[in-house]
């Protein structure tokens, strides 16, 4: 049943749902610099602009999205939807949309063939350049495809992998994105065969003779050899980046400092939720995976304890899996974490879907299931007070919040105080003054229940974590006011 004219242009814009934008003048520079380097339109990508090998860089303009579904249209809608919404983050104009109802893609052509002959008319009555799936299509369907529609077909994995080659800052992050793009991309090489051999082999080539003829090594071959050479480069490189993240991550849990990781769906909020409790200057944009590189800032209960936040790249449903392994090594922080904040957009139409494709990609990240979670219920102030009172039932430690204009802040900043790990050995220590830094650590880390000052040193008595006591048993003065436990 097509689904026609602008209605996908302004459901995306109600999935991205107006995210307030804490302005400082860091994110504001680097949006204005993401501006600045937008995709020009009119420039042509025609299949006659096929190279040799089919590396092209994907320049989305004027789109028609189709997707499948067997059963559940409203959930195919909300995908669809959401592609658009990504279509457009790219850089590209939603013209139209379609959605098929089969149980199976077809193997040839992904539709049916009187939907393919049907897509094809779509495409010329609006002008498209582009079809963009809302699936991951084989080699030979999209081949199939455009063949029948006559313009380029792009797929949902490769329109993800493309935006965040557009969005990646850092030389780890543009590191990952190259590796997931190259694992996409080698499968779907496209070649000539043996008209496009580099050597004649046998006596033509002055080889061995008899035995050792053939059309030699085709172009085809060589760029997968020097793919596959690239893709073992980026490894290695990522692998060697991989030490300074842990000892980055190493240095912040010497201290026993807890540590909290915001995680959740693409353009939930999570940056804004960082900057409204640190008053960190994150750039924020309503824009899906506007953030890639994880930020880390540090922050304090209302007790004085200290914690860290770890703002990390945000998830959406059907995430390629080269992201997934390409990002390991970021998708740590959250599996490292003491306490995960798992931001929702609350006004969403479809919350639950998002909480669980989060919940798919943390059971690929070890251990992440098994760490505490508060669900941070964002944009509650567009959302509808029914709709979040279902939320918060169905979901336990779940909190209203709006990162736009703080209300329930202080709620949330409560619940993460109660369900950050607690020191446990209770010490009773005269740390003498040369130690001063002992009793700096104490209260960063630890909660004091008395602290008085005497000639040999701070009185202290309170409860610090296992380390700490150790620390503080070691360098304890003996006195009839004070002893070490």
């Amino acid at each position: 049943m097509p689904k026609r004219g602008g209605v996908f242009a302004n459901r995306a814009a109600s999935l991205q749902s107006t995210q307030g934008q804490v302005e400082n003048s860091a994110g504001a520079m680097e949006r204005e610099a993401r501006q600045a380097t937008r995709r020009v339109a009119s420039m042509s990508t025609e299949l006659e602009d096929v190279s040799e090998v089919e590396y092209r860089q994907i320049r989305l303009e004027k789109v028609v999205l189709v997707g499948i579904y067997a059963t559940d249209v409203e959930d195919a809608e909300n995908s669809l939807h959401e592609l658009a919404a990504l279509a457009e983050t790219a850089g590209s104009e939603v013209l139209d949309g379609m959605l098929q109802r089969r149980d199976m893609p077809d193997p040839a052509t992904y539709l049916g063939k009187g939907k393919a002959k049907e897509l094809a008319e779509i495409v010329a009555d609006c002008g498209a350049d582009t079809v963009i799936v809302d699936g991951e299509l084989a080699p030979s369907q999209r081949r199939g495809l455009e063949d029948a529609v006559k313009v380029k077909v792009v797929d949902r994995t490769a329109l993800i992998l493309d935006i965040f080659a557009q969005h990646a800052q850092s030389r780890e992050g543009k590191a990952q994105v190259e590796l997931a793009q190259l694992e996409y991309l080698l499968p779907r090489l496209r070649g000539w065969g043996e008209s496009m051999s580099r050597q004649a082999g046998g006596r033509v080539a002055g080889g061995e003779g008899i035995g050792s003829r053939g059309p030699g090594e085709t172009k085809i071959e060589l760029d997968r050899r020097r793919i596959r050479k690239r893709m073992s480069k980026l490894r290695n490189e990522i692998a060697a980046m991989k030490p300074a993240r842990d000892t980055q991550r190493q240095s912040r849990r010497s201290g026993e400092i807890p540590s909290v990781a915001i995680a959740g769906y693409t353009n939930a909020g999570k940056s804004t939720l960082l900057n409204r409790l640190t008053g960190a200057e994150v750039m924020v944009q309503n824009a899906l995976f506007a953030t890639l590189d994880p930020t880390v800032r540090q922050t304090k209960t209302d007790d004085g304890r200290l914690y860290t936040l770890t703002d990390t790249v945000g998830f959406v449903r059907n995430l390629p899996t080269q992201l997934v392994e390409a990002f390991r090594s970021t998708l740590e922080e959250v599996g490292d974490a003491d306490l995960i904040v798992h931001v929702v957009d609350a006004a969403h139409p479809d919350p639950m879907g998002q909480i669980k494709a989060v919940h798919a990609v943390f059971e690929t990240i070890d251990g992440a299931m098994e760490i505490p979670e508060i669900i941070a219920l964002n944009k509650a102030d567009l959302a509808t007070e029914a709709d979040l009172a279902v939320l918060r039932s169905l979901l336990p430690n779940s909190v209203a919040v709006s990162a736009h204009t703080g209300a329930g802040m202080g709620d949330l900043q409560e619940l993460i105080a109660q369900m950050l790990p607690r020191p446990s050995v209770k010490v009773d220590v005269v740390v003498p003054y040369a130690h001063g830094d002992l009793v700096h650590r104490f209260h960063n880390d630890g909660e004091i229940e008395l602290e008085e000052y005497l000639p040999e040193g701070t009185h202290l008595v309170g409860l610090v974590s296992q380390a700490l006591a150790y620390d503080l048993n070691r360098v304890a003065v003996a006195t009839d006011s004070g002893n070490a436990e």
